[in-house]
C-alpha cells in the first residue's frame, strides 16, 4: 500500500481537494483532511508545500472551523492570485444553522515563503450568503475567481430542484460580491454541481492560460463534480463575455451523457495556472474502495492523483491529459521491449523492474484491421462501463483485448487488466479502454468495478498507445496520448512488492505487435496520500 503521507502523528484522513496554487516559486496544497480518524467528520484545511510537485513537505492547517460562519465545516474552495501578487483563499463555510456559506481568508504575513498562517477577517465574512430562492444546504465550493471588465467574477456550484447550477458572483474588490441575475451555466437533470471549475484553454498549443484569459484564440472548460454520480464531467464550449454566460458547443454534452477527465476512481478534481511553466494542471481524488473498517486498521484513507497537464485537443472538442514532466525524476531501472509479437493467448512478462511501482509507456501496432468485432447496435456509446463488463479481458474478440496485466500475482491469481478492444461500426472503429478492477484481488468486500470509456482515435497508422502509472494500489493509465484516463484503486493480497508482476497480453484472435515499450521502476511513492 501507499505510504502515508506525512503529515502529523498518528491516524487522518485524507478527503477531497480544496485548491492548489503556485506563488513565488512554491506550489501550496491545500485539502480536506480529518486529524483525528480514518473517517468524515473534524474537516480542516490542511497545507502542504513543494517546489516540484513531487517531494512535499506537510505544514500545519490553514483553515479550520473556527468562527460562527464556519463552525460546522470548513469546507472546498479555491484561490486567487490578486493584483500585487497577493493571494486569496474563498472557501465554504457551514454555519449553526447549517447555512453553506462563502467566506474568505488570507495569509498573515506575505513573507513568509510557505505561507503558514492565514487568518479570516471576521468582520466581513461571510462574503456570499445563499439569498432567497437559493437552496442554503446545497451552496459550496467557490471557484477561483477571474477578472474582466471591472469586475472579479466566480462561481458556487449548488442546484435547484434536480437542476445543476454554477451561480455566478460580481466583485469589484473581492469582499462585496453580487449575484448575477442568470447562473454562468446551468443543465436540467444534473443535480448538484460540486467543485465547479471555469477556465480558458488555447485553440492549439499545449501552453496553459491564466484563467482571466479570453479571447478568439481561446475556448473554456466547465467542469462539475456530479453528486448523483460520483464522477467529473466537462464540457468545451464558448464564453459569451458580454452576456457573462457560457454555452457549451455542440460536441459537448451536460450530465453524465457527457466527457469525464477519467473513467474510473476520481472525483472532486481542480485546474490551476503554473505561470513559472505556462501550463494548466489537473489534480484529483481518488478514494478507497476497500471498506471503511480496512480504512482505519490502516490509518489513512483517500489519495491525489498524479498531476496532470492538461491542453485542448487539435479537434478541439475534448481535453488531452498527461502526468507532468517531473514525475520522469522518479525513474530508475529501465527495461525495453520491442517489436514484441503477441498471438492469441500470449502474455509476455516484463522482467527487470519492480513490478507494484512502475511507470509502463508503450506503444501497440495492429497488423490488420480487417477481422475487427462488429459494434452490436444494441451497445450504448455512452456506456462504455456496460460493455467492458460484458466482454472483460477474457472474452476473445478479433482485435482485442489486448494490453497490460499489472499488479498480476504469478499464476495470475490476481490481476488488473488496462485494455484495449476495437469494433467497427457503419461509419468508423469504434476503440474501447478498459480497466478492470475485477480480478484484481482474492480479497472480499472490495468496490471491483470494470472502468471504461471510448476513445476518440484515428488509426490510419495502426498504432495505439497506453502508459500505465502502477504505484502498489493504483493504477492510473492514459489511452492515445492522453485521449481517454482511467484510474483504479486494487488491493492485491498476492502480487504486492516483489511478489508483483508486469505482463503484455492479447486474447483477441489477431495478432498484435508491441511496437515498443519502455518500463521504469520509480524510487518512492508516487503521490500524496
Amino acid at each position: 500500500m501507499n505510504v502515508p503521507f506525512p503529515l502529523s502523528p498518528g491516524i487522518k484522513y485524507f478527503v477531497g481537494f480544496v485548491a492548489p496554487m503556485y506563488y513565488n516559486g512554491i506550489y501550496h496544497f491545500f485539502y480536506q483532511y480529518n486529524p483525528k480518524g480514518a473517517v468524515w467528520g473534524n474537516i480542516v484545511w490542511a497545507h502542504s508545500v513543494s517546489k516540484d510537485m513531487i517531494n512535499w513537505k506537510a505544514l500545519e492547517p490553514a483553515i479550520y472551523p473556527s468562527h460562527r460562519f464556519d463552525r460546522k465545516g470548513a469546507w472546498s474552495g479555491s484561490a486567487t492570485i490578486l493584483p500585487g501578487n497577493k493571494p486569496v483563499i474563498l472557501y465554504t463555510g457551514v454555519d449553526p444553522s447549517d447555512r453553506q456559506v462563502q467566506n474568505y481568508a488570507v495569509p498573515a504575513n506575505l513573507s513568509d515563503p510557505y505561507l503558514r498562517k492565514w487568518i479570516k477577517p471576521a468582520g466581513l465574512n461571510p462574503v456570499v450568503d445563499p439569498e432567497a430562492g437559493v437552496n442554503a444546504s446545497a451552496f459550496r465550493d467557490p471557484s477561483t475567481a477571474w477578472w474582466l471588465s471591472g469586475h472579479w467574477r466566480m462561481v458556487v456550484g449548488s442546484k435547484r430542484n434536480h437542476r445543476g447550477m454554477a451561480y455566478l458572483y460580481r466583485s469589484r474588490d473581492f469582499i462585496h460580491w453580487i449575484k448575477a441575475k442568470h447562473p454562468l451555466h446551468s443543465a436540467p437533470h444534473t443535480g448538484m454541481w460540486e467543485c465547479p471549475d471555469f477556465y480558458p484553454v488555447l485553440l492549439s498549443g499545449k501552453q496553459g492560460l491564466d484563467t482571466s484569459v479570453v479571447g478568439k484564440q481561446v475556448k473554456h472548460v466547465l467542469k462539475v463534480s456530479l453528486d448523483v454520480t460520483r464522477y467529473d464531467y466537462y464540457t468545451v464550449g464558448t464564453y459569451l463575455t458580454d452576456e457573462d454566460r457560457y454555452v457549451p458547443d455542440n460536441t459537448s454534452v451536460d450530465g453524465w451523457a457527457g466527457i469525464r477527465y477519467d473513467y474510473g476512481n476520481f472525483y472532486a478534481s481542480k485546474t490551476f495556472f503554473d505561470p513559472a511553466k505556462k501550463r494548466r494542471i489537473l489534480w484529483g481524488w481518488v478514494n478507497e474502495s476497500d471498506t471503511t473498517s480496512d480504512d482505519v486498521r490502516k490509518g489513512w484513507a483517500g489519495i491525489q492523483a498524479i498531476p496532470r497537464r492538461v491542453w485542448l485537443d487539435p479537434s478541439q472538442r475534448q481535453l488531452m491529459q498527461w502526468p507532468i514532466q517531473e514525475l520522469e525524476t522518479l525513474r530508475r531501472t529501465n527495461v525495453k521491449m520491442n517489436h514484441q509479437m503477441l498471438k492469441t493467448g500470449d502474455h509476455i512478462e516484463v522482467k527487470g523492474i519492480s513490478a507494484a511501482q512502475a511507470d509502463v509507456d508503450v506503444t501497440f501496432y495492429i497488423p490488420s484491421l480487417d477481422k475487427v468485432e462488429a459494434f452490436n447496435l444494441g451497445w450504448s456509446l455512452t456506456d462504455a462501463q456496460l460493455l467492458c463488463a460484458k466482454k472483460g479481458s477474457k472474452v476473445q474478440g478479433g482485435i482485442g483485448p489486448f494490453g497490460l496485466l499489472a499488479l498480476a500475482s504469478e499464476n495470475l491469481e490476481e490481476y488488473t487488466p488496462v485494455f484495449f478492444r476495437i469494433f467497427k461500426s457503419s461509419q468508423k472503429h469504434i476503440v474501447l479502454l478498459c480497466s478492470d478492477a475485477r480480478s484484481s484481488s482474492l480479497k472480499d468486500g472490495l468496490y471491483k468495478p470494470s472502468f471504461a470509456g471510448f476513445v476518440d482515435v484515428d488509426l490510419t497508422d495502426k498504432k495505439i498507445s497506453l502508459r500505465s502509472l502502477i504505484d502498489h494500489s493504483v493504477v492510473e493509465s492514459f489511452g492515445a496520448g492522453g485521449k481517454t484516463c482511467i484510474t483504479s484503486r486494487v488491493y492485491p493480497t498476492l502480487a504486492v512488492l516483489e511478489n508483483a508482476h508486469l505482463y503484455a497480453f492479447n486474447n483477441g484472435t489477431e495478432t498484435i505487435i508491441v511496437e515498443n515499450l519502455n518500463a521504469w521502476s520509480m524510487n518512492k511513492p508516487l503521490r500524496m496520500n
